[in-house]
């Protein structure tokens, strides 16, 4: 499945991995990475609004949808972010406005750690930064997480695991995490559950690194006191407040120049709530 309107390539990362990226506008750049269970679908509607003023960029992150998913643990953010920088490059923009969601908010953010002279506006949809996503998962309300946890272990019984019931196991994360499931049609969940279910092994590595090094690169950005030095807006779900911590305050360590909302939408807001993503987007873009 594609966007309408937009232009397909294969595009390069780094360490000779290509990634499907979608392109459609003109104008300033904006890349949008997507989120776990999903493609570059995900940003159909708000790509679509953008265009009008933009060059959109919507490529599939390494180890999803249509793009390479190379074996192995090469699936570190930092990895994930140098392709995202990489492909940009290559459509000769070396500074871009970068949004992502869920798995696609972590590369984002590290991006904007690593390369931040390349980002000149950060969005992160419904995520915490790694480093405060499992400080704060602890007692009976990190049921939540379960998953993360799952596929934090060693190689091997995780990957069988998802494998042997892989549209069960991707599909409770649509059914759940949307207060609307109708806004995923049933040809688009056809369409992830299929991406998923053929990216096992890639995804797993990619929750593996959340749990590995990822973690180290966070704690040492903390220690030499990194931040995040462009204007980044976050929009989550109230679930900081439900699971007893300040979602805000975890951001604003991160984030001298911050603008944190809430928002009434479930998690995959991009496809419940399009027009209040696209109106964040537009509101961060003139800061």
């Amino acid at each position: 499945m594609k966007i309408n309107g937009f232009d397909y390539l294969r595009l390069p990362g780094v360490d000779d991995v290509e990634l499907n990226v979608a392109v459609g506008g003109s104008g300033t750049p904006i890349v949008l990475l997507h989120g776990f269970p999903q493609t570059h679908l995900m940003w159909r509607h708000v790509a679509a609004d953008l265009a009008s003023n933009h060059t959109v960029i919507v490529p599939d992150l390494r180890g999803y949808g249509a793009s390479d998913k190379p074996a192995g643990d090469s699936y570190s953010k930092r990895v994930m972010a140098a392709d995202i920088v990489a492909l940009a490059n290559g459509l000769n923009f070396p500074r871009f406005a970068l949004a992502g969601h869920d798995r696609g908010a972590l590369v984002a953010f590290r991006a904007g750690l690593d390369h931040p002279d390349a980002i000149t506006h950060l969005m992160c949809l419904d995520v915490l930064p790694t480093l405060d996503m499992w400080d704060v998962m602890h007692g009976t309300t990190a049921a939540v997480g379960f998953h993360l946890y799952l596929m934090a272990q060693p190689p091997g019984l995780a990957e069988e695991m998802i494998a042997a019931t892989a549209d069960r196991f991707f599909g409770h994360f649509l059914d759940i995490w949307s207060n609307d499931p109708t806004v995923i049609p049933v040809d688009v969940r056809a369409h992830y559950l299929d991406a998923c279910r053929a990216a096992v092994p890639s995804i797993v590595a990619d929750y593996r690194a959340s749990a590995t090094i990822d973690v180290t690169h966070d704690e040492h950005d903390l220690a030499e006191g990194n931040k995040l030095r462009m204007p980044v807006m976050v929009i989550q779900q109230d679930w900081g407040a439900a699971l007893g911590f300040d979602a805000a305050a975890h951001w604003r360590a991160w984030a001298p120049d911050l603008h944190h909302q809430t928002t009434k939408s479930g998690h995959f807001m991009a496809e419940e709530a399009p027009a209040e993503i696209v109106a964040a987007i537009t509101e961060l873009l003139k800061r």
